[in-house]
């Protein structure tokens, strides 16, 4: 009698066995949630995990010690409007043809934005932020629900980018739940309030509820780059630009820097913050084992260096940003790990649609990250990429150029003659000299040029 119990319970165990491993699988072959995260004027080091010792981000410090840190993450051009097409749509300025000024996306670049691909491939998706960009095309064949809204941050509602939280929240609550999502919040933080010069956390840099006052305690230093002399070394144009102008606006005396860096900090603690609470929900949702975050901004930022404020330009303060991606269903065997191979925002749609499983358009100009990630043997990456910035505007330069692993390149095309930029990172790593004199930068100089000739014939208008 024993013996037939003891064989009857050791068989249930089995199929129990069997069962929850066949569950597992089932669990695992899902395809992933993915949640986009966007800040707006965020350059490389301002966080606390890339080692600003000012900044508290907490909760991003946390994606990044169990998920992978890019340390050498760009944008293709350094301004909202064009980068955030450049995300969507895989393609560099130049070619899917699109800034302030400029027309609307056409419908066929669009289609072929990796939302549009998620969404026909049976993904529910969503947005809630800033969008940034102007299209012919209806914004319900990206997302199944959408809410695109920006600056002013503070509405009879509340702060715009709690305002976004709250909806990102209700959108994973609302969920199919038969369907995997991809989520996209796109904060307007950490942007100034442009038409507010007055400055602080009330106005210039008007930060949420939670965040005021966090940084009214720590003393503020200079900007490491603020040697009056480094803004002397500039051509006129860029003196005249708009980077100057701006100065004015928020950096020019020290009470003004240091009232507004630390609002300014308080708005990047405040995306912090509401990252936390969309992370939350995942977890009390039950969706925190299988969903991908990915973290980046739309283009770095002046913070009083080099005598500028905004972005725009060729240096790495404009063009540097930070990046992170978190997969929670690699997360034991993936601590703090950092890669510093040269990515771009060109590689997030690629990347988002190889993490989807749907396929990856070959009309994109960049690659898939995800062997980064899974620590493969990545060969053939690239070593140098093109960047621009080919906005219409009086006070903004336009401009193109390269940078490599070691050199960077511009050329600012609408001065008379053009000026040349020319910077040895190895040499000068605040790119403080300009090379595009001295004889035995010569070669490079030709190298460079050449290099810049080539990028510009490989990456005409898109006709899709």
């Amino acid at each position: 009698m024993r013996t037939k119990l003891y064989f009857q319970l050791a068989r249930i165990f089995f199929l129990l066995s069997v069962c929850w491993t066949l569950a597992s699988s089932c669990r695992q072959q899902q395809p992933p949630n993915i949640v986009f995260i966007l800040a707006d004027d965020q350059r490389n080091d301002a966080l606390g995990c890339a080692g600003h010792p000012l900044i508290k981000t907490p909760v991003i410090d946390k994606l990044a010690e169990h998920g992978l840190r890019f340390t050498n993450a760009f944008v293709t051009t350094p301004i909202c409007a064009a980068s955030r097409a450049t995300i969507l749509t895989g393609l560099v300025e130049r070619s899917h043809g699109y800034t302030f000024g400029k027309d609307n996306l056409s419908s066929a670049v669009m289609s072929n934005t990796y939302a549009a691909a998620l969404k026909k491939a049976g993904y529910q998706t969503g947005f809630f932020g800033k969008f940034g960009i102007k299209m012919n095309y209806n914004p319900g064949d990206l997302f199944d629900i959408y809410t695109f809204r920006d600056r002013p941050y503070l509405t009879p509602e509340g702060h715009i980018d709690q305002l976004n939280t709250k909806e990102a929240i209700q959108f994973i609550e609302d969920r199919n739940t038969s369907r995997p999502f991809c989520l996209s919040v796109s904060f307007s933080s950490a942007h100034a309030e442009d038409g507010d010069h007055l400055p602080g956390e009330e106005n210039h840099f008007a930060v949420i509820e939670a965040m005021k006052g966090k940084y009214r305690n720590i003393e503020i230093d200079n900007p490491r780059l603020s040697d009056t002399s480094i803004f002397n070394a500039q051509p006129d144009f860029l003196k005249k630009s708009l980077n100057r102008v701006r100065y004015y606006w928020r950096w020019d005396t020290h009470e003004k820097y240091d009232e507004n860096l630390r609002a300014y900090y308080g708005l990047i603690s405040g995306i912090d913050y509401m990252t936390g609470q969309i992370i939350d929900k995942l977890k009390e949702q039950g969706l925190d084992k299988n969903t991908i975050i990915i973290y980046m901004a739309d283009n770095g930022y002046y913070m009083g260096d080099r005598g500028f404020a905004g972005k725009w330009s060729h240096y790495e303060e404009s063009l540097r940003v930070p990046l992170i991606i978190y997969d929670p269903r690699n997360e034991k065997d993936q601590l703090n790990m950092t890669n510093d191979a040269i990515v771009l925002n060109l590689d997030i749609a690629p990347t988002i649609l190889d993490y989807a499983g749907v396929p990856v358009s070959t009309q994109y100009q960049g690659k898939s990250l995800r062997p980064f990630y899974n620590q493969e043997n990545v060969t053939n990456w690239r070593s140098e990429f093109f960047c621009e910035h080919l906005m219409d505007h009086d006070q903004i330069p336009k401009w193109e150029g390269i940078r490599t692993q070691r050199y960077v390149y511009a050329r600012y095309f609408d001065e008379n003659p053009d000026y040349e930029f020319l910077h040895d990172l190895q040499t000068d790593p605040d790119q403080l000299y300009n090379y595009n004199q001295d004889e035995e930068y010569n070669k490079i100089l030709q190298e460079m040029r050449r290099k810049n000739e080539l990028y510009r014939s490989q990456y005409l208008p898109k006709q899709l």
